[in-house]
């Protein structure tokens, strides 16, 4: 089964039609740095359980179960976050559909949650795709993808509200220390309470557990790829205290900052 939630920059998809292939990120440790990618392709991602932070044109997407994600064609995108995603990956070339479709002309990112009955229905497609392109079935899978481009409606609002996008951004960014929720707050010119309800509602996670996702994130770049003692890896993302660090390593991970890093660098 395929693991790995991000696509290989090096990867030729330039005379495919289509492409389908499963996700499983259970056990999976992240790469230091997961590549940017460009896809001569409409990308998709959708996921059954799980989630998935993605950027693309640097504007973050969660996409949790039930949901996916389009991406247009050659617009860059990355893998900023995954937590135990399941799911598929995948992409068609926009010539495949008719010049009726809007999706042939996408040219923004696409997020769209699927529900209840829908989400299963999506979920059993996405399969029958994945297994059509696996034995080589070309039939169904232009009937397949007909049928699920149908269920995608481009003119729904996005996602994820303006705010808890631009926080996502924010905390994410590669050369910003994890802030405070004050700081995030300012940032959105909103109070902390408006900005704690806002992206609890839109992400399932509190603002102060996101700042704790990305500081992990971190520790295990600088875990896999330096020689820092323990400690100066967690004063390093912002955590004095490393057995509190200690802690919260292991709560995320399941196991301790000294058993990844033999993990990762055995």
């Amino acid at each position: 089964m395929i693991t790995k939630p991000h696509w290989s920059p090096d990867a030729d998809f330039s005379s495919l039609q289509f492409f389908i292939r499963r996700m499983d990120t259970a056990g999976y440790f992240k790469p230091a740095e997961a590549p940017v990618a460009q896809l001569p392709l409409v990308g998709f991602i959708y996921i059954t359980s799980g989630e998935v932070l993605v950027d693309v044109d640097g504007i973050p997407f969660l996409c949790q179960s039930g949901q996916i994600l389009l991406i247009p064609l050659r617009h860059p995108f990355i893998i900023r976050y995954y937590r135990n995603a399941v799911g598929y990956t995948g992409g068609f070339a926009p010539s495949s559909l008719p010049d009726s479709k809007p999706l042939r002309y996408l040219s923004s990112p696409l997020h769209q949650g699927f529900w209840f009955d829908e989400g299963t229905f999506m979920a059993e497609l996405f399969n029958m795709l994945a297994s059509s392109f696996e034995k080589g079935d070309s039939v169904f899978i232009e009937k397949g993808l007909d049928l699920l481009l149908s269920r995608i409606k481009p003119n729904l609002p996005a996602a994820i509200p303006a705010a808890v996008s631009s926080f996502l951004e924010s905390v994410f960014d590669p050369d910003r220390m994890p802030g405070t929720i004050a700081f995030y707050a300012e940032q959105a010119g909103i109070s902390e309470n408006y900005l704690s309800r806002l992206v609890k509602q839109s992400t399932g996670r509190s603002v102060g557990a996101w700042i704790d996702i990305v500081r992990i994130q971190r520790a295990k770049r600088l875990l896999s790829s330096t020689d820092l003692p323990v400690i100066d890896v967690a004063v390093s993302v912002g955590v004095e205290d490393q057995s509190y660090f200690s802690r919260l390593f292991r709560k995320e991970t399941g196991i301790t900052p000294s058993a990844f890093r033999k993990k990762m660098q055995g």
